[in-house]
């Protein structure tokens, strides 16, 4: 299967040089540090998954690989893809690659069957949240604090690596429309249970109202970067307002570009 979205061509990686070509522009995207950080993935292990029937994809600006996403599948009875990793040059960003890779992931889930694709991400980051919760109309159902351990990369910086673990019900008729370029649009209305202090800290609200708004800062990875006590107290601050909620039962319902996770909160909760 070949899917063109906007002169970008998303398919199948079968050959070596693609699998490699695909470590490579991960390496490019993460940059493990030097001293001992491995790759991402390997073009060894791509090669066994593609084989295994997995889903293996890149994305293709001519003869040029700009974007790449990786999954396995659940045991059979879940029928569900895991996404397990997925990544963009930075010269293409804007573009809407990473979408075009997406649309062609739920086509090739829906053509085996499959119900349901997961995938983490790192709640902190702005952009991905807007994408996976407003774009593509998916659902964050978990808190996974330190998910994959220490990670000794530029994006993560050696940090704990808390994620949010994302269901896309790819037979949803909200994915569906934001998949049609339609997404779910939710607005910042609600009770303040994380905002952002005036010198950039997160500063703790109440938790307590029906539908709790919780902020993440503008730009974690040059946070990392310029201010690494700063990126700390934002972990550990989302870790508990976010995280606590929805250990409680409440249910991220959307997030708002300008920064705010959408929650609510059950009768129970």
């Amino acid at each position: 299967m070949t899917l063109v979205v906007r002169n970008v061509v998303v398919r199948q990686l079968t050959e070596h040089s693609e699998l490699l070509a695909t470590q490579r522009l991960y390496e490019s995207i993460w940059r493990p540090s030097a001293d001992g950080g491995a790759p991402p993935v390997t073009a060894e292990l791509l090669r066994a998954l593609s084989k295994a029937g997995s889903y293996v994809a890149g994305a293709f600006d001519g003869d040029e690989l700009v974007g790449a996403c990786v999954g396995f599948c659940s045991p059979p009875a879940a029928g569900a893809l895991h996404s397990h990793i997925a990544g963009v040059a930075a010269g293409v960003r804007g573009r809407n690659v990473g979408y075009a890779m997406k649309l062609d992931q739920r086509t090739w889930a829906l053509e085996r069957g499959l119900t349901e694709v997961s995938w983490t991400f790192d709640p902190l980051v702005r952009r991905n949240a807007h994408f996976n919760l407003a774009k593509l109309a998916a659902d964050a159902t978990e808190y996974l604090p330190d998910f994959y351990g220490h990670m000794d990369d530029l994006i993560n910086g050696g940090g704990e690596t808390d994620r949010l673990l994302v269901r896309w019900r790819i037979a949803d008729p909200a994915v569906a429309a934001a998949c049609e370029g339609r997404p779910r649009i939710v607005r910042a209305t609600g009770v303040i249970g994380l905002g952002i202090s005036d010198d950039g800290l997160p500063m703790r609200g109440t938790a307590s109202a029906s539908t709790v708004l919780v902020a993440v800062p503008p730009d974690i990875e040059a946070l990392r970067v310029t201010d690494p006590a700063a990126a700390r107290e934002w972990r550990h601050a989302v870790r508990d307002v976010l995280g606590g909620l929805l250990a409680e039962g409440a249910r991220i319902t959307g997030f708002d570009k300008a920064g705010w996770y959408v929650v609510e909160r059950s009768d129970a909760s």
